[in-house]
């Protein structure tokens, strides 16, 4: 981790709405130069992932699928409309329950708001589904923006989460290329000399929760954001898998197991 801890710049790139089929990798560099900037080593690209969709054609309409039982179950209790909640469905790994609008799921290892498919800015009767495989579509973000611009760069490809028991939403990098996604503090003192025994700092979703600032969620146009000067280790290597852990590790998904489980109803945890 950089040691040295400058000021850090979070400057908003906006641009035109982007349509089906747009180039949005030569977007983002028309951007950076209409505003001038002269890229430095170190700067980390945050982009949207709603752009991304558009740009792979994950723009989904979802009245025209086909629809199955459990989506027609869960569309009613939760109200959504049958077809989006079987996007949700397609794109899950798990289903562990919902409030109003919203199914809980396990997405690409990621607890998410149904399953990253959005309804936000996504044409009327379509949604927006998370890239293919996020780590392969930063990777390819950075190495074209490393050419172009001849600086060693990280990307992250940035979405919105809501945690437990907190009202509204922020930032979480589903995807990642060019730098470690997180500080290992374990072993390291305190204030007071005392041994850290469990601590880790999250630097990428650290990242996407100040790029999601600028972003916002409604009619912003700021789908990239400039990070410069972020205390973060670069690194060409793939690390996607050290930011994530498994159920049992989670401390909130492992205790509400043990806490329903103990209670005699683990029928969806």
């Amino acid at each position: 981790m950089v040691s040295s801890y400058r000021k850090i710049e979070v400057i908003p790139l906006k641009v035109h709405r982007i349509c089906e089929g747009e180039d949005v990798i030569e977007v983002l560099i028309k951007a950076i130069k209409r505003k001038r900037l002269k890229l430095n080593d170190g700067d980390v690209i945050a982009v949207a992932d709603k752009v991304l969709a558009f740009y792979e054609g994950r723009i989904v309409n979802y009245q025209n699928i086909h629809i199955s039982e459990e989506a027609l179950m869960l569309a009613k209790k939760y109200n959504l409309e049958p077809g989006f909640v079987q996007l949700v469905l397609n794109e899950s790994e798990k289903v562990f329950g919902g409030v109003e609008r919203a199914i809980l799921t396990l997405t690409k290892g990621v607890l998410m708001a149904n399953a990253g498919v959005d309804h936000k800015n996504a044409p009327r009767g379509k949604a927006a589904l998370w890239p293919k495989n996020p780590e392969v579509l930063a990777s390819k973000i950075r190495v074209e923006l490393e050419r172009r611009f001849g600086k060693k760069l990280a990307v992250i490809i940035v979405d919105s989460k809501v945690n437990p028991l907190r009202r509204g939403t922020v930032g979480i990098a589903i995807g990642f290329s060019g730098l470690a996604p997180v500080l290992d503090c374990r072993g390291k003192k305190d204030l007071f000399g005392n041994s850290l025994k469990i601590t880790f700092m999250n630097v990428v979703d650290d990242l996407a929760t100040m790029a999601h600032l600028l972003m916002g969620e409604t009619t912003e146009s700021i789908p990239f954001v400039l990070i410069r000067n972020a205390p973060i280790n670069l690194t060409e290597e793939d690390l996607s898998d050290e930011v994530k852990i498994s159920e049992e590790d989670c401390l909130i998904l492992n205790s509400l197991k043990e806490y329903y489980c103990s209670n005699n109803c683990c029928r969806k945890i």
